[in-house]
């Protein structure tokens, strides 16, 4: 795995991670304007903006995106993120104005310390400052912060998420993704068809296996609805148009299906944002752009997990990986 979103010409990435608790936000510039696509495939999603991304409505580019911890009140930070771009004098000129665009999409983090403590406008704003061309920090900052995963038989049993990138570049096109994931089911490693991260045992010294455990009847007493969701973005630097943008994101989530079992379920928001800077000056089949997107975006998944830093109760794949086990109380 290698590569990040920056790869793809035109972006910028910032984290603003919160010192006090685990939780913040992630914001891609692109502030010429990109095009912009979205699938929301999860059922408890939290976004802003993905209406106007619908090919048939007016507005066909974007000037940055937004991924959030904080559930909904993470929100609020797309406010911080429009300050920034509207002092630069980026937007979609309306009459006197111009309003920048943000679409934002945000994943349920108030599991671990003060939930009162989410990222809002000054957070949004500081991610915007920080954004930069080099490759993003990867793991528990920014909007993975405070991803967890696994958390289908409870957050006791969870382990911990991430947000991870990845790029692909062929013929000249390259295309990247950057995913944060929370996911209520565990990541799968696809080469290997086994968890790498997920729920735990009663004991919490093994991994159960979400879907062998349903497949034997051994199902969860209770589900808590929407906390979770994985969110992220697609980008390529090849020229689309909205309809294509948006077929791409519809195909990134094919990615998601490959490394998060089970994935787009009544509890989870899953969404994915497709950009195109077009600064390639190609236009490429959506045949082969496609696939690559599906393919790019299971790497970040995998990059997300991997690179997560464990919590107090709560292992990242890479301690698992060493033999880390710790029984549940």
């Amino acid at each position: 795995m290698s590569g990040s979103i920056t790869d793809v010409a035109g972006l910028k990435v910032g984290h603003f991670t919160d010192s006090r608790r685990p939780t913040g936000c992630t914001v891609v510039l692109c502030e010429q304007g990109a095009v912009c696509g979205v699938d929301v495939r999860g059922a408890a999603p939290g976004t802003r903006e993905t209406d106007l991304l619908a090919p048939g409505n007016l507005v066909d580019r974007v000037h940055a995106v937004l991924l959030s911890g904080g559930s909904a009140f993470g929100l609020d930070a797309a406010g911080g993120v429009m300050r920034w771009l509207e002092e630069r004098g980026h937007g979609f000129p309306v009459g006197p104005a111009r309003v920048p665009i943000v679409p934002a999409a945000v994943l349920f983090d108030l599991w671990l310390g003060d939930h009162r403590i989410r990222p809002d406008a000054a957070a949004g704003y500081a991610a915007c400052v920080a954004a930069g061309r080099d490759a993003p920090a990867q793991g528990s900052v920014g909007a993975g912060a405070g991803a967890t995963v696994g958390k289908l038989f409870g957050i006791e049993r969870a382990m911990k998420g991430g947000i991870g990138s990845a790029s692909i570049t062929v013929q000249g096109v390259t295309i990247a993704a950057l995913v944060a994931v929370n996911a209520a089911g565990d990541v799968i490693d696809p080469a290997t068809s086994a968890p790498i991260a997920g729920s735990r045992s009663d004991d919490g010294l093994s991994l159960r296996a979400i879907s062998a455990s349903l497949e034997r009847g051994d199902w969860p007493a209770a589900i808590s609805p929407g906390t979770n969701t994985s969110i992220g973005i697609v980008a390529t630097d090849a020229v689309l148009d909205k309809t294509e943008a948006s077929r791409l994101a519809t195909m990134a989530h094919d990615g998601l299906a490959r490394c998060i079992d089970p994935v787009h379920t009544m509890t989870d928001g899953d969404t994915l944002f497709a950009l195109a800077t077009g600064l390639s000056g190609r236009s490429v089949s959506m045949l082969a752009l496609g696939p690559l997107a599906a393919r790019v975006t299971a790497r970040a998944v995998l990059a997300a997990a991997w690179s997560a830093t464990g919590l107090p109760g709560l292992p990242s794949a890479s301690d698992w990986a060493a033999g880390a086990r710790l029984p549940i109380a």
